[in-house]
């Protein structure tokens, strides 16, 4: 997904937003102001983020960022949500890149394009889709469910793996552990913690043909 195309990222009408962006100016003053926020985010975290520090990072007046953004949390979440939508394309270059023939080898395409945001990324590791209680709302439980999700349909049109109730609890259940594991793996981004990583890979491939074979 390109930076302008972020309006793509915020679904449902962009709730989070006060102004939905209707030309190509305003998309890119948007991403604009989400890179900014990344930006900082990366440096101190985005507990410490306030809409102040994205308008002067993005060389932008406060006034810009809340004609889009009521406050700092809706900030984090449209960034959140841009970082969900960025690994489910990754994925899929991924996949295509990779010419993947088997779930296995999807299974290592997805491991490969999660590690990948966490090193490339501005604000994926600090961020890690946030929990609940991170921004003081409920959408980080749904937003773990629509990659669960999206990476379910996505194994289904390539590999034909099923779609029923307990393989789509079982993709948001890996999606879930698999961020908690990166999250370790990288805390010293120039040095991240590989053979973690193939751990997580080894426990989510055998996870995967339990359930698989129980279906």
């Amino acid at each position: 997904m390109l930076v302008t195309e972020v309006t793509n990222a915020l679904p449902g009408g962009s709730s989070l937003l006060r102004n939905e962006p209707v030309q190509a100016r305003s998309s890119a003053r948007l991403a604009g102001l989400l890179d900014a926020a990344a930006a900082v985010i990366d440096e101190i975290g985005f507990e410490r983020l306030t809409t102040a520090m994205v308008a002067e990072r993005a060389g932008a007046s406060i006034g810009t960022v809340y004609r889009y953004f009521p406050d700092r949390i809706a900030v984090v979440e449209a960034l959140a949500i841009r970082c969900t939508q960025r690994l489910a394309s990754r994925f899929v270059e991924a996949l295509d890149a990779s010419g993947a023939e088997t779930w296995q080898q999807g299974c290592d395409a997805l491991i490969r394009a999660t590690d990948e945001m966490y090193r490339t990324e501005p604000g994926f590791r600090a961020i890690r889709f946030g929990d609940a209680a991170d921004t003081g709302t409920g959408d980080a439980e749904d937003r773990m469910g629509a990659l669960g999700g999206a990476v379910g349909q996505i194994m289904h049109d390539r590999f034909g793996l099923p779609l029923d109730e307990r393989i789509a609890r079982t993709w948001v259940v890996l999606a879930e552990s698999s961020h908690a594991v990166f999250a370790r793996a990288h805390r010293d981004p120039a040095n991240p913690d590989t053979a973690i990583i193939e751990e997580y890979r080894t426990m989510s491939r055998a996870h995967l043909q339990s359930v698989l074979a129980a279906s």
